[in-house]
């Protein structure tokens, strides 16, 4: 598996550096803008209250920090974390006129906040470039406040047979596509490799349980394209 990977956090480098500039184009190419409304379900499933805070790893170009803001009333504060300096830049130039918004470069290993510091942790199609996904959920655990919420939007297995085929013949187009809009097809080969290496629903609802999370559930989404994982620190 791609979680196994020595170098994987060097491979995640390369593969960002290479695609930060045409990110959230490429996103919208490969997901027909779905993508959007599957960030918009994570945000109604997390319901968030005012006045509270969320940390958002691997934050890319900060779109749930923004869906979160919006369904505050702009009534509290987003910490968008990635380790990718080229993808906060681009998060900081497009939401910039935002104050309630603070960016950080760091890992999800290793959270440069004190425990029991944020009432939401969010992670949007990045768990599965995490080059350790057991100390990340376990530091998932420690800066959240007793309470407070995991919620997880990743790319999982999709159950209907016919979708399958069909996402698996698209999966193979993707790299063609990333030719043509960066001029390279290795960065999107990776991500389309590392969404067949991820764990399945079940497999990762499990992997949540193991560290402490209470109330622990999933819902798919589109067919099971993608799925959203929930627990809390209780």
């Amino acid at each position: 598996m791609l979680n196994n990977y020595k170098n994987k956090d060097k491979l995640i480098e390369n593969v960002f550096n290479s695609v930060f500039d045409k990110y959230d184009l490429m996103n919208d190419l490969m997901s027909f803008g779905i993508h959007r409304l599957w960030k918009k379900d994570l945000i109604s499933w997390l319901s968030p209250q005012k006045n509270t805070s969320l940390i958002d790893v691997a934050s890319g170009t900060g779109d749930i920090a923004n869906l979160y803001l919006k369904e505050t009333s702009f009534k509290g504060k987003a910490f968008c974390l990635d380790n990718n300096l080229n993808m906060l830049r681009i998060g900081k130039k497009k939401l910039g006129n935002i104050k309630n918004i603070s960016w950080f470069n760091a890992t999800a290993e290793k959270l440069p906040f004190q425990k029991n510091f944020f009432d939401y942790y969010t992670i949007s199609f990045g768990i599965r470039n995490v080059k350790n996904i057991d100390k990340a959920l376990k530091e998932a655990y420690r800066v959240l406040k007793p309470g407070g919420r995991f919620i997880c939007l990743e790319f999982s297995k999709i159950e209907n047979e016919p979708l399958n085929k069909l996402y698996k013949y698209y999966s193979k187009i993707i790299p063609k596509i990333g030719k043509i809009i960066i001029g390279k097809s290795k960065p999107y080969e990776y991500l389309i490799n590392s969404i067949k290496d991820f764990y399945p629903q079940e497999q990762f609802l499990e992997k949540i349980k193991k560290y402490n999370f209470k109330k622990t559930k999933y819902r798919n989404l589109s067919g099971g394209i993608a799925s959203i994982h929930s627990g809390w620190k209780i």
